[in-house]
């Protein structure tokens, strides 16, 4: 039987809680740093060389749906009741809602050096030192909202944007495409600063601190975030019923984006699995 991803904004105590043990007893274990190893190994931007998997290609949603199994897998190992909540940021959308609250995730960043101080994962706890990274950083910082030059999460209004493209990506399969549903939803968009800065990008940037970079899944709000774009895809598909995963087949030699991009019946590495078979997971999970 499927299980159910929640509303982070519907939870018990009780839910969170076990949340929240579970991710602290995955860092005690060790476990959970080797996820933000995995995310900061496969961050490769389109002006690097080789093989681009998580971010600016169409592998990004079937990326992260398979990091977010995997992250699931390991929680409830810890307890078989977890399962990963979303978090609707177009609806809880201040510093103060969810999952911004003690019992879940904790709030902002102090003044300053922006180390979050309340909450589990705070780091006078002991138990949320951050030890892989792309900085020597050691706590967990945030800036919701960034104070010095406030933006604002993407509105409703945004995503339907997205939602409603039904073509899921198109050449060159990179950050500079300004059709697709994938593109508009990952958030790359032309120009400088924060009006390039769309969707998922945006939120990453709302956020701030520890959430921007590679290193962002030090932050357990990752998971909450891309929970949610997950969501945002299995509504895609509803929505735009013939709608598939692109390009089918991988760009030809002489192509810029030859051997650069996962077509449909690829293999998506590091693991043994294809975007056409991350296409539906309702076996697996549901949303409530």
């Amino acid at each position: 039987m499927a299980y159910v991803r929640k509303n982070a904004a519907q939870l018990t105590r009780e839910e969170k809680r076990r949340f929240v043990d579970a991710l602290l007893e995955l860092k005690r274990r060790g476990e959970y740093d080797e996820f933000v190893r995995m995310h900061i190994h496969y961050f490769t931007s389109d002006g690097e060389r080789g093989l681009r998997t998580a971010h600016m290609a169409p592998s990004f949603l079937p990326w992260h749906r398979r990091f977010l199994l995997d992250l699931e897998s390991a929680l409830r190992r810890v307890d078989s009741s977890v399962t990963i909540p979303y978090w609707d940021w177009t609806r809880d959308r201040t510093t103060r809602s969810v999952p911004w609250r003690d019992d879940l995730l904790g709030g902002n960043g102090r003044l300053g050096d922006r180390r979050v101080t309340t909450g589990p994962f705070a780091y006078a706890h002991g138990h949320w030192t951050l030890r892989v990274g792309v900085t020597d950083g050691t706590f967990l910082t945030r800036d919701l909202g960034r104070a010095h030059d406030p933006i604002a999460l993407p509105t409703a209004a945004e995503l339907e944007w997205a939602l409603k493209d039904p073509v899921y990506d198109v050449a060159p399969w990179d950050s500079t495409v300004t059709k697709g549903f994938r593109n508009k939803l990952e958030g790359w968009g032309p120009g400088r600063g924060s009006t390039s800065w769309r969707n998922h990008n945006r939120v990453h940037r709302w956020v701030g601190g520890t959430m921007l970079g590679a290193a962002s899944v030090n932050d357990p709000v990752f998971w909450l975030h891309h929970a949610f774009l997950d969501l945002q895809w299995t509504r895609w598909q509803r929505r735009h019923r013939t709608g598939r995963y692109l390009p089918a087949q991988p760009p030809g030699r002489g192509d810029a984006q030859h051997g650069r991009v996962v077509a449909r019946h690829q293999k998506l590495p590091p693991w043994d699995v294809t975007p056409d078979e991350l296409e539906d997971v309702s076996r697996i999970y549901r949303y409530a």
